[in-house]
């Protein structure tokens, strides 16, 4: 499962076998101001203490949400980037300026790879330079987007849907137009920083594709809706869930490595 990132080659950048989905629930009007600390300051920090950043997004269905991925190298080594970082002199000198943006940022899913190389790869990819943050594009349509499925699913599952999903969903959803780029399940390993909570009674699969537009997401959408297929596949799976399917369709920021 390749990323097909418009960058260019940064051979150090690799795949993380622990990833944060983080969701963030921001005051009114707060998100523009948000990702220019979080873009313009807060990324350098993050993973010259040892982690990668690997994508922040606007959620296009929500004006005041805020979501980011990051990865670790395992879960000793996200206990100490994180404490590298939250008790070191970036986060101190822009902490108290991001909280004020946030009405709540404790919405955060542990992950890890679903399968075997079902991890993000992000060899190859290269962050805009500083000069070309937020550049205006001509048409929002015309921007690539990254879609989410939050799968939640009862208890001790995730492996058969995984399973499922990678043998009979991924070759519809290739055959209608999206880029697979990953694919996780629930880390239930115990959280190795509590001052940061995550949801740690989830039981969820989460795919992750990718779209040259938000137009070619809307068609890809009305080809699933109308394939036998997608309806087998996804009655056969109903039995297995906790609660609603959610879908982020979420557009990167000029900093974001996925999805630019």
């Amino acid at each position: 499962m390749n990323l097909p990132l418009n960058v260019e080659s940064k051979s150090d950048m690799l795949a993380s076998p622990v990833v944060e989905l983080r969701q963030y629930t921001l005051k009114p009007g707060r998100r523009e101001t948000l990702i220019g600390i979080f873009d313009g300051h807060l990324i350098e920090g993050q993973e010259s203490a040892g982690m990668t950043i690997i994508g922040q997004f606007r959620d296009l269905d929500w004006p005041d949400m805020f979501v980011w991925l990051r990865g670790f190298d395992g879960m000793e080594a996200r206990k100490n980037a994180l404490t590298a970082f939250y008790d070191g002199p970036v986060w101190a000198a822009w902490r108290d300026a991001a909280n004020a943006t946030m009405i709540s940022s404790d919405d955060v899913l542990l992950l890890k790879p679903a399968w075997p190389g079902a991890n993000l790869d992000l060899s190859g990819s290269k962050r805009l330079p500083q000069a070309d943050l937020e550049k205006p594009s001509a048409s929002s349509d015309l921007q690539a987007i990254v879609v989410i499925r939050i799968h939640h699913l009862q208890p001790g599952l995730e492996a058969r849907f995984a399973n499922d999903f990678q043998t009979a969903a991924l070759p519809v959803l290739a055959a209608f137009g999206a880029s697979p780029l990953a694919a996780f399940v629930t880390e239930h390993a115990e959280n190795s920083f509590p001052r940061l909570p995550v949801r740690a009674s989830e039981n969820v699969f989460i795919s992750i594709t990718g779209f040259d537009s938000t137009e070619a997401h809307a068609r890809h959408e009305a080809a699933l809706a109308a394939s036998p297929e997608w309806q087998v596949f996804e009655q056969s799976v109903q039995s297995r869930m906790a609660k609603p399917t959610e879908t982020l369709v979420l557009s990167p920021t000029s900093q974001s490595l996925l999805g630019r």
